[in-house]
């Protein structure tokens, strides 16, 4: 059982008091869910069912399924969609308990940590040697790299936890040891995390193999040297909406042309004339949702690039779609970017 849960549960054989403690202890987040001595959900209890129950009469002698209110709202876990969680946001409901199919709580929505609860594991690629960020990388990797107070891929990890993604695979190679003895399991932060050791170098998708099996049907794949804001919900939701196989977040890469364009057909006729004109591409942003079945046209055991799988989807004639980032977004490939990151995450809300 985790910490939350353990905050936000009571046997409903306690006592009024023991119940007015834990709440006082939860402060803002003042709710209890009533369970039995199997840990199976009875009801919820507010300050405010105490205080209504005292104002009818009632004592603290009373056992509380007296105060409780017996149908609380709830979720079963890998059985919801997006729609019930917005429905729940948009009804004011701020914490909602998971049940497993015993109905027994075991974890608890808090709206103001988690968003919302996306289904998909996720691997992180870890296992480069940043050879372009030495001398910062010959004794540290370069996902442990601090921007502002914490490493990078930290960021990264915090922003799927953010969004409810709690299996998180780490690809590792180059000093992976120490990226094992800073997240452990992932259970300081509420999370399942597994690393992936690369004996040979398997490129930006190869390693991917290595994993037995992954609890959803849709996986997210992302470098860990990037630091974004984007919107992992909306990039789900778009995703899931296009039909699509596989889909690649891309950034925009503007191109400023400081000559007037002749614009021709075939025969080198001018059809139009544009002034300095600026055109915008989009560029591969490394990080890709992608349906796990499609895995299989990996080779195992041998390099293969994200760019190689992308080549084969569409040679058998599948769907990729882009997402376009609209917000933040950077590679820290080079020093240049570094120095960047350490100006611009002190104004980022990451």
């Amino acid at each position: 059982m985790n910490k939350t849960v353990q905050k936000h549960t009571i046997n409903i054989n306690a006592n009024v008091r023991e119940a007015l403690i834990k709440l006082d202890k939860l402060a803002s987040d003042a709710i209890l869910f009533l369970v039995d001595k199997n840990h199976q959900l009875i009801g919820s209890l507010t300050d405010g069912d105490i205080r209504r129950g005292l104002i009818n009469g009632l004592g603290l002698e009373n056992p509380l399924e007296d105060y409780i209110q017996p149908h609380p709202k709830y979720i079963y876990e890998e059985d919801y969609n997006q729609e019930v969680l917005e429905n729940f946001k948009k009804g004011h409901f701020k914490i909602i308990p998971i049940l497993n199919r015993q109905h027994q709580v075991v974890d608890i929505l808090n709206f103001k940590y988690k968003s919302t609860l996306l289904p998909l594991d996720a691997i992180i690629m870890a296992g480069g040697k940043g050879m372009r960020l030495r001398p910062l990388t010959e004794n540290t990797p370069k996902p442990l790299l601090n921007v502002g107070n914490k490493p990078i891929i930290e960021y990264n990890i915090d922003s799927l936890a953010k969004v409810g993604i709690k299996n998180i695979y780490i690809s590792v190679n180059y000093l992976g040891e120490q990226l094992e003895d800073y997240f452990k399991d992932g259970k300081e932060k509420q999370l399942n995390i597994k690393y992936v050791w690369e004996d040979k170098p398997l490129g930006t998708i190869g390693s991917v193999l290595m994993v037995d099996s992954f609890q959803h049907e849709d996986l997210l794949v992302m470098n860990s040297d990037l630091l974004t804001n984007i919107d992992f919900a909306d990039f789900y939701k778009s995703f899931k909406a296009s039909g699509a196989d596989m889909a690649v977040a891309a950034t925009p890469y503007q191109v400023n042309v400081p000559y007037a364009v002749l614009e021709t057909n075939e025969a080198q006729e001018v059809l139009s004339l544009k002034e300095k004109p600026k055109y915008t591409y989009y560029s591969n942003a490394g990080i890709y949702l992608l349906k796990t079945s499609i895995l299989s046209m990996i080779p195992k055991g041998e390099f293969f690039d994200i760019t190689d799988l992308m080549d084969k989807v569409l040679e058998m004639d599948y769907k990729i779609y882009t997402y376009p980032i609209n917000g933040y977004w950077l590679d820290i490939g080079k020093h240049e970017d570094y120095q960047k990151a350490q100006e611009d995450i002190k104004h980022l809300k990451l």
